[in-house]
């Protein structure tokens, strides 16, 4: 199994979300990878920085999400578990930018209802949830993968 902590911004601003462009061809949220003896919560906005070229604050956390992907849609084919730190967070200058020598292709400010049209990672529909509902554990229920939401 492989195992991976990670952090993701969800900034909404004006009813629209700020989605970035994956070179998988999925819309997600801007986010990424926890380096090691990195806190999450500067992971988050350094992450936001290099994918969008946005400076961003985080407003609050928002929760925690925990997946176990199976081994046969994973893409490395070995169970893999995501931890995902979840923050609100403002976007306070910059530009909108391609990753450069990254994954991410476009950043984008996508109108929220606009979103269910997308091919997407689960994570945004599970970072919108949270955003909507703030519920007080911190936790939404899983997000059904199939269709137009990917891993």
């Amino acid at each position: 199994m492989s195992f991976r902590l990670a952090a993701y911004a969800v900034c909404v601003e004006d009813g629209r979300v700020l989605l970035a462009h994956h070179a998988s061809a999925n819309w997600t949220l801007p986010g990424g990878r926890v380096e090691h003896a990195e806190d999450p919560f500067h992971a988050v906005t350094r992450e936001v920085a290099e994918e969008t070229g946005y400076d961003a604050v985080v407003e609050r956390l928002l929760g925690v999400d925990s997946r176990v992907i199976p081994a046969a849609v994973a893409r490395a084919g070995v169970e893999h578990q995501n931890v995902g730190v979840f923050y609100l967070v403002r976007v306070t200058g910059g530009r909108a930018r391609p990753e450069p020598d990254g994954e991410t292709t476009e950043s984008v400010w996508t109108p929220v209802p606009d979103v269910a049209r997308l091919r997407r990672s689960s994570l945004v529909d599970i970072g919108l949830a949270l955003a909507r509902t703030r519920p007080p554990t911190g936790h939404v229920a899983p997000v059904p993968v199939g269709g137009l939401i990917q891993h």
